[in-house]
């Protein structure tokens, strides 16, 4: 349920038309680099925050590869807080700042994530 109405599914398409890749990951790169210690975001929050919802598998492609420190791309989870699979690093870095995990695994989205993100929850 990403509450999107009728004018969001028209921009949607629209924007569709223009995408860019190159701007898209720029775009998910400045955003990435904006999530403060201690907080995660999620691909689909990213994707929305970039201006394209129906794109988060495009925010795990935009930011695979990155290898400059400065983007913390490890505070980035899917929808239920789940860390990537072949990255068993990740938790041991959001470990260390803090990130609060639930006994399943997967980190606690209530507590962690970012309040940039509260207006954009379905």
């Amino acid at each position: 349920a990403l509450g999107l109405n009728r004018r969001h599914v028209i921009k949607f398409f629209i924007r569709m038309s223009h995408f860019d890749s190159n701007t898209f990951r720029q775009e998910v790169i400045d955003i990435v680099r904006q999530i403060p210690r201690g907080r995660v975001l999620t691909y689909g929050l990213i994707a929305r925050l970039a201006g394209y919802p129906l794109h988060a598998r495009h925010v795990g492609k935009a930011l695979h590869g990155v290898e400059d420190k400065a983007i913390p791309c490890h505070r980035v989870v899917n929808s239920v807080g789940r860390t990537a699979p072949d990255w068993p690093e990740q938790r041991l870095l959001l470990e260390k700042e803090g990130v609060h995990f639930k006994t399943n695994g997967n980190v606690d989205l209530r507590h962690t994530l970012w309040e940039i993100a509260s207006h954009l929850e379905a």
